[in-house]
Parts: C-alpha cells; sequence; structure tokens
C-alpha cells in the first residue's frame, strides 16, 4: 500500500469504521483483562495471598500480572 492508500484509510473518510474497530478492540481488551483478573483473584483467594489479592485488584496491566500469578506464583501451599 502506497502513502496515499495510508491516508485514505486514515482519512476522515473512514473515521466511523475507525472508531468501530477502536470501539471493538476497546470492549475484547476489557474482556481479556476481566477474564484473567477474575480468576486470578479467585486463585489468590484460595490460596489465602491476601497481598497478592490487593495488588491484583488495585492495579490494572491488562492480564499481564494476573497471568504471571496464575501461571508462575500461585502455587499450592503445603499443608
Amino acid at each position: 500500500m502506497n502513502q496515499e492508500g495510508w491516508l485514505q484509510l486514515l482519512g476522515p473518510a473512514n473515521l466511523a469504521t475507525n472508531l468501530v474497530l477502536m470501539n471493538v478492540l476497546f470492549v475484547a481488551l476489557i474482556l481479556w483483562s476481566l477474564l484473567w483478573k477474575g480468576i486470578a483473584l479467585w486463585k489468590a483467594a484460595r490460596n489465602e495471598d491476601k497481598a497478592w489479592y490487593v495488588v491484583l485488584l488495585i492495579f490494572n496491566t491488562v492480564g499481564i500480572l494476573e497471568l504471571l500469578y496464575i501461571f508462575v506464583f500461585s502455587k499450592k501451599k503445603s499443608a
């Protein structure tokens, strides 16, 4: 695609299309984040990791910290 093609794609004629695409991506990002945050908070509560629960509840990292907690830091404590 040449430079004029990019200008047409990003220009005001396609503003509605771009806004719809941005809204869809934003909603997808919110759903992605909520899914992993919910799972991580549930695991932190079940493992009685109060510090992790508070950190996961306060910080919004688009699922990155949540995935790290789930797959790296949430090992079951031995009784």
